[in-house]
């Protein structure tokens, strides 16, 4: 089998087609299925963080780690307080 990063053509039809998958899968969850996902990937986000930060900080203290996750989440509360974040394009642009 051709490897599709070799071809631009089928990297994107094998782009589309994992993406195609992912919508009808989403689309046929209830929401509480889809509730179920959401709080899985966050969980598992939350734990990328906080392996993350203790490699940063090169220590094995999981509170230290929790407290850099959580500098890091303050950190981007003040941006999206001041603007700086948003998740939606500006009515001007």
């Amino acid at each position: 089998m051709e490897n599709p990063h070799d071809n631009p053509a089928a990297l994107k039809a094998l782009q589309d087609a994992i993406y195609r998958e992912k919508i009808l899968r989403a689309r046929g969850m209830s929401i509480h299925e889809r509730l179920d996902e959401v709080f899985e990937l966050s969980t598992r986000q939350m734990g990328m963080m906080h392996a993350g930060a203790m490699h940063r900080l090169n220590t094995q203290d999981q509170a230290k780690g929790w407290e850099e996750v959580g500098r890091w989440m303050n950190r981007l509360d003040r941006v999206r307080d001041h603007g700086l974040y948003v998740t939606a394009k500006p009515e001007s642009a």
